[in-house]
């Protein structure tokens, strides 16, 4: 078994050593719910990292938003660069999902874009997980959705050996009975292609290699490894595993029988239909379901074949659909789920459920979709608590779900770093855009940085304005800006391109800018969810990683939700004041690189090159594509998909030519 060993230059110090101990113990004794209470720069992800390497167990990490999810990615690659850390999030660029609209009688169709590269990386983790035992998987709450049947994912493989002997007509079957297409003209991931008594393989989840498998006869000679661009060689192996292109794969023998049980189901629930005199809905659900089939028999898939999982899985009505979790629990009887952010991500987990059954039952009851199609879902939170894994919740505001839950609890209140809780200022909400004005300034002088929470997206977007007018460089996020941009957005504001970013609750839970030096809290006086108590302590903790690090409260009163904040903070801050008086340490601000592969590329002599082609030798045009090669896969590691995207349209062009 390969061991996860946490790779870093920091040992840990402050609170981390009592609460590593503390919650590996807990967690080795059987002790299902745990909890790590940790303040803003306390290094909670580091202590996450030292209790898997500790407990030895695969982990699954949860968060609630890609953005978070990104940053976790990055983080634990660093920490674990010897294991398998996998990145598990939607594959959708774009997802409309069907709905219907009776009042209107509008309806809605499915529309969606699938992004290659985040599909490659789904199925690179349930890959993983049947493959290894030391596997890190950092999951969105895509996690919480339905995937195939892991068993039979499991069953779904070809190995091949070196020595061995194998039918080729019946690899080749096998290899499209598993979703692979023969393409011998234009290669690509999740195609094989056939030249004598060489086959030539792509697994769907591999990055920039190909398997080539040379026969003799029915006997495998060699199997070896090839770069895909330049088809070197890079290395013999003895064996190989290859699994399905997705895990919603199945056999042909459970396709039939999946077929079957449509028909059965369609047959019923038209005379229930027919029963009621519904004869519009009669008719949509007919003609909807019996091409979906004809489909499926042909092809093996139809649009939508997801809300027939509960046939193609095999499951009985209502029983919890596969998911993620389910391929950590094949391979292992005993897994670790850390939570993090628990106190915003567990409440997201708990509405999914109702959501998607409200939007369903609508096409249900109108005939565009089958009962069966309500168990397509994500999982209930019973179902997602109940599973075989030892749970740790992160957050430095759990909620009382997490602190009931847990048989232990671990504070990590004191930072390495020595940082102090940031000192909270009460100013009058009268003239607070003025007064914020004046502070702004002088944050700028000292080359540092702020963030500014407002309630509405109008303020967010005309305070940024008004400030911009005024000479100040700032901009402004909220959730109709997508999640490439957002990253972007943050980047440029610790390369210092701007000094102030506004926003509403998207500067909360998870944001890293150690830059910033001054939160300022609008309205704090306005009771709700975004000035709650826990919102208002997250809130405070971003200025929590600056050695100057103020709060300003702009309000009429202290709420009951301030007054909290500000003596839970007093509290934190006592306490490192004393930890830091003990031992002779000097606040200094927390130091997080700044990856500059995340820089935007330059490409204009590569765009010059392109330009010429039609023109250029096949040589050239060759060495343009291991270029762009190289470029695109720089930005998907970085998670920058959209300029990955739009590099690989630029690698088809050239290879059309």
């Amino acid at each position: 078994m390969t061991k996860f060993k946490v790779e870093s230059q920091y040992s840990p110090a402050g609170d981390q050593p009592q609460a590593i101990e503390k919650l590996s113990n807990s967690i080795l004794e059987g002790n299902k719910f745990n909890t790590l209470l940790g303040v803003t720069g306390s290094g909670k992800t580091y202590t996450m990292a030292k209790v898997i390497e500790k407990t030895q167990k695969p982990t699954l990490i949860m968060t609630h938003n890609k953005t978070l999810a990104a940053q976790l990615y990055s983080e634990f690659k660093q920490f674990f660069p010897n294991n398998h850390v996998e990145y598990f999030i939607s594959y959708y660029d774009y997802y409309q999902p069907e709905a219907y609209i009776p009042r209107t009688d509008l309806f809605i169709e499915k529309d969606s874009s699938i992004n290659s590269e985040l599909e490659r990386l789904r199925l690179s983790a349930t890959a993983s997980l049947l493959s290894f035992n030391d596997v890190i998987v950092i999951a969105s709450v895509s996690a919480n959705y339905g995937l195939g049947n892991p068993t039979e994912y499991k069953e779904m493989v070809q190995r091949i050996e070196v020595g061995f002997e194998y039918s080729q007509r019946e690899f080749l079957l096998k290899l499209i009975e598993m979703g692979y297409k023969r393409n011998d003209k234009f290669f690509d991931r999740a195609d094989f292609r056939v030249n004598g008594d060489v086959i030539d393989i792509y697994p769907a989840y591999y990055d920039d290699e190909f398997i080539r498998v040379e026969f003799f006869g029915d006997e495998v000679e060699s199997i070896t490894k090839h770069e895909y661009l330049t088809n070197n060689k890079i290395k013999e192996v003895e064996d190989v595993i290859i699994y399905s292109v997705n895990p919603f794969v199945v056999t042909n023998d459970r396709l039939a029988v999946a077929v079957k049980q449509i028909e059965e189901e369609l047959d019923e629930r038209l005379e229930q239909l027919y029963s009621e005199n519904k004869l519009v809905e009669y008719q949509r659900l007919k003609q909807r379901v019996e091409f979906d089939l004809e489909m499926i028999e042909g092809t093996g898939a139809c649009k939508g074949i997801e809300n027939y999982a509960r046939h193609l899985t095999g499951q009985k009505p209502g029983e919890t659909p596969y998911s993620l979790m389910d391929y950590f629990e094949t391979m292992n009887d005993d897994f670790l789920l850390i939570v993090d952010e628990s106190h915003v991500s567990l409440p997201q987990f708990r509405g999914m459920y109702a959501a998607d059954r409200s939007r369903k039952e609508v096409l249900v009851e109108y005939g565009f979709r089958l009962p069966s199609a309500l168990d397509n879902r994500p999982l209930q939170f019973d179902e997602f608590m109940s599973k075989k894994a030892s749970y740790l919740f992160v957050s430095a505001t759990p909620n009382e779900l997490e602190i009931e839950k847990s048989s232990v609890v671990a504070e990590q209140i004191i930072r390495p770093t020595g940082l102090l809780d940031p000192l909270i200022e009460i100013k009058d909400s009268e003239y607070q855009v003025e007064t914020l004005y004046d502070e702004l300034k002088k944050v700028i002088e000292k080359n540092e940085r702020a963030l500014i929470t407002v309630l509405t997206k109008k303020m967010a977007e005309e305070l940024a304005s008004y400030y911009q007018d005024l000479g100040i460089k700032v901009k402004y996020m909220h959730s109709e800006i997508d999640a490439i941009e957002r990253n972007q957005i943050i980047r440029e504001l610790r390369l210092g391109e701007f000094d102030v970013l506004i926003g509403i609750n998207l500067l909360r839970e998870g944001l890293d800018i150690p830059e910033t030096s001054l939160v300022a809290i609008l309205d704090a006086d306005k009771e709700g969810f975004l000035r709650s108590r826990t919102s208002l302590i997250q809130t405070i903790g971003r200025a929590a990683r600056n050695q100057n690090g103020r709060v300003i409260l702009f309000a009429k009163r202290i709420t009951d939700s301030m007054q909290y904040a500000i003596d839970e903070t007093s509290r934190r801050r006592e306490i490192q004041e004393a930890h830091n008086k003990k031992h002779g340490i000097t606040p200094t601000s927390t130091k997080r690189s700044l990856d500059q592969n995340l820089k935007m590329e330059e490409y204009d002599d590569v765009a010059w090159k392109k330009s010429k082609l039609e023109k250029m030798p096949a040589s050239e045009r060759k060495k343009i594509l291991v270029e762009l090669n190289k470029q695109m896969k720089k930005a998907a590691q970085d998670l920058n998909f959209e300029e990955a995207i739009r590099l690989r349209d630029e690698i088809d062009k050239i290879k059309k030519l």
